[in-house]
């Protein structure tokens, strides 16, 4: 029969004040009360996100194309198949970076694109102190300024990305995924080999692979509102409506149908409200 739906009134969304808030960087707190089996398949988006458990018991338990792993995690752009699973996950925090910010954040290139790694792979030992700093206060505003903190830290010491590709991410997410690789290229008066090489090698995906995640991303919350597939690919700038079953089924391992219904998309207004438009 399967792991019945998460039921959502089991979980309480914390988001952060202005005060914890810093460019390219979205946080939320996630607490489940209930203790029944948690099945839920996690969408993917245009965002590296930290996953960092703050349960000393159960514990935040995941499953990604097949594969089990536990414990704080880095799910890099486009994860494929992620579910997070168990008896329930206790209490999370979770932190979407936009590729921009991601690299100087996590201290390593951003190009884990298709992989969910632990945390201690990526931070060392650093993540422990991290994880037990969360874990001593049991208030969402202290926790969220604590890791702002050392959010704010990392990215001050962050080597710059290109102007030019801080240029073409921006216009790839405000064009929703819409704008050419030749166009944004001739933009920035730049060839196009060079704008796919600049861009890859400093956000870790090409910029058609962004473009299409960015405009999968839109559809998807186009879907989860109700709107038909059909419209929903046509406002979304696909050519037809078989090409976004296709983007669908690639960044999502669902149909539209399904992805409507997807549980993470309905509390995404609640946990990721007003996204900057920067």
């Amino acid at each position: 029969m399967g792991t019945p739906p998460l039921d959502w009134s089991s979980v309480d969304v914390v988001v952060p004040g202005p005060a914890a808030r810093l460019p390219g960087i979205r946080m939320a707190g996630f607490r489940h009360q209930g203790c029944a089996p948690v099945d839920i398949a996690l969408v993917a988006h245009p965002s590296i996100t930290l996953l960092i458990d703050l349960d000393e018991d159960t514990g935040l338990t995941y499953t990604v194309n097949g594969r089990h792993g536990s414990g704080s995690a880095v799910v890099g752009l486009l994860p494929g198949d992620l579910r997070a699973t168990g008896r329930g996950f206790g209490e999370c925090l979770q932190i979407r970076l936009e590729p921009i910010p991601a690299a100087a954040v996590l201290g390593t290139s951003a190009g884990i694109c298709g992989a969910v790694v632990s945390l201690d792979d990526v931070w060392g030992r650093a993540a422990e102190r991290v994880e037990a700093r969360l874990r001593a206060t049991a208030s969402w505003d202290e926790r969220f300024a604590i890791a702002a903190e050392l959010l704010g830290r990392r990215l001050d010491t962050r080597r710059p990305t290109d102007p030019e590709v801080v240029h073409a991410w921006r216009r790839t997410r405000t064009s929703r995924g819409r704008i050419r690789v030749d166009s944004l290229a001739a933009e920035l008066g730049w060839s196009r080999k060079r704008l796919l090489s600049r861009f890859r090698s400093q956000l870790g995906i090409t910029p058609k692979r962004a473009a299409r995640l960015v405009r999968f991303d839109h559809a998807a919350h186009l879907l989860a509102a109700g709107h038909s597939a059909a419209t929903v690919a046509t406002d979304s700038g696909y050519v037809d409506q078989s090409h976004l079953h296709r983007d669908v089924r690639e960044f999502a391992a669902q149909t539209p149908t399904a992805l409507a219904a997807a549980p993470w998309l309905a509390i995404d207004d609640v946990a990721w409200p007003a996204p900057s438009s920067a």
